[in-house]
């Protein structure tokens, strides 16, 4: 289902700003902890690439998180230790721009005069009305948008009843932990690319969504939970085979404009850290989709001739690339609190990292 995918892709403006069209228990995150069970940490889904002078780590994320999901590998905490700066798909002063909201609504609507009702067939009507029924809703009141919105804003509801939350996602948390230790944090793209990539899904496939949605709203949960096991395990080859290939599959256009093209945008971006730093490593954090297959950029930039290696300590001996941490540095500050309540204005104290030139230099 194309949206449960976007929870890895890098669409994080969609579950950080869409309001779920279905019911959901709102649970905090200080509620969940104290409930929890003990788990370990997740296996994190994270690669170095270097080259003779710095390196990038990669990092692939989860959008929406539950309280028990933390406290994160330690591979991650010496990664964030060990890089001067962070780079999100958008900065967090993008990201929480008050604006964004409005802008985001605009682009769910309608702007040539049609209606979710006149777009949608017959039976996938009728389907959404008893969804929207259930949860007191009508579909006059959402008929001004279109679907891939209200196919977002349904899962995301689905969502959120499991106990997941947007604020718990991987990106959110590692902002506010930039932020409190004073560590730059950049995007490698703009909000506003971000939300016209949301809205540049062709309508057939738009449409094709969100009947996988209405076909089966019971199955729903199992598929979400799904896909965060195997984000948690770091099981890449489930990862690639139900979310990545399927959505290659069933929606070419969408995988194209979501996930090939913003690849071949940021691997240059990526280079420049590499290319254009005398020392200093920063660490990326992009959805975990963009890190896989053939398309993703580990694999473009070992093209590049990078040197790649994966950074897991809980991984068997003989996992592809695997290599041990470096020492970690000193520790740079207290812990970061977990928080389902939103910060106004986002991450306070997120800094700018300063721009560096230097001249290329040969890879490995």
């Amino acid at each position: 289902m194309r949206l449960l995918k976007l929870f890895v892709l890098p669409l994080c403006a969609a579950v950080a700003l869409s309001a779920p069209l279905t019911s959901a228990t709102a649970t905090g995150a200080v509620a969940q902890a104290a409930q929890a069970a003990a788990k370990p940490p997740p296996v994190p889904m994270l690669w170095r690439v270097s080259d003779a002078d710095n390196a990038v780590f990669l990092l692939g994320s989860f959008h929406l998180l539950r309280a028990d999901d933390y406290p994160l590998s330690p591979d991650i905490d010496r990664a964030f230790a060990a890089s001067d700066k962070l780079v999100f798909e958008v900065a967090p002063e993008e990201m929480f721009d008050p604006s964004v909201g409005q802008r985001f609504l605009q682009r769910a609507r309608y702007d040539d005069g049609r209606t979710l009702s006149q777009t949608l067939p017959a039976d996938l009507r009728e389907k959404l009305n008893r969804v929207l029924a259930k949860n007191g809703r009508a579909l006059s009141q959402v008929d001004a948008l279109e679907p891939w919105f209200v196919n977002l804003s349904l899962v995301l509801g689905v969502s959120q009843s499991l106990g997941f939350s947007p604020q718990l996602g991987l990106d959110q948390y590692l902002m506010r932990q930039a932020a409190e230790a004073g560590k730059g944090a950049t995007g490698l793209e703009s909000m506003d690319h971000q939300l016209d990539v949301m809205d540049a899904s062709p309508a057939d496939e738009q449409i094709k969504a969100l009947r996988e949605f209405l076909d089966r709203p019971t199955e729903v949960p199992g598929m979400l939970e799904e896909m965060h096991t195997a984000w948690r395990e770091a099981d890449l080859a489930k990862l690639d085979e139900k979310a990545r290939v399927e959505m290659q599959l069933k929606q070419p256009q969408t995988y194209r404009i979501v996930n090939v093209e913003r690849n071949e945008a940021w691997v240059p971006q990526i280079q420049k850290l590499l290319d254009e730093q005398k020392k200093g490593d920063s660490l990326v954090v992009v959805g975990s989709l963009h890190l896989l297959g053939s398309d993703g950029l580990v694999e473009r930039l070992r093209a590049k001739g990078y040197k790649i290696e994966r950074i897991c300590s809980a991984c068997a001996a003989g996992t592809a690339d695997l290599a041990p941490m470096p020492p970690p540095p000193a520790p740079v500050g207290p812990p970061v609190r977990l928080t389902d309540e939103p910060r106004e204005g986002g991450p306070s104290g997120a800094t700018k990292p300063e721009g560096k030139a230097g001249e290329r230099k040969p890879k490995h």
